[in-house]
């Protein structure tokens, strides 16, 4: 998997930090979200697509 994040796009909602935190973090100074790695491991996919589909902007897309 790999994940392409638009950060144009975020509205800082923190839907993906919730559903996958060790692939998605928040920067404090205005929420907007930062993507820690951009192939996660197996174990982590299911939650990255949770990630992507809670996504209020769509800035979240996954190439399998």
């Amino acid at each position: 998997m790999h994940i392409e994040f638009d950060e144009p796009k975020c509205v800082a909602a923190g839907q993906c930090v919730v559903a996958a935190p060790e692939v998605f973090d928040q920067r404090d100074e205005d929420g907007i979200a930062v993507l820690l790695t951009d192939t996660p491991d197996a174990p982590l996919h299911e939650s990255v697509r949770e990630a992507a589909a809670l996504c209020p902007a769509a800035a979240i897309r996954l190439a399998e």
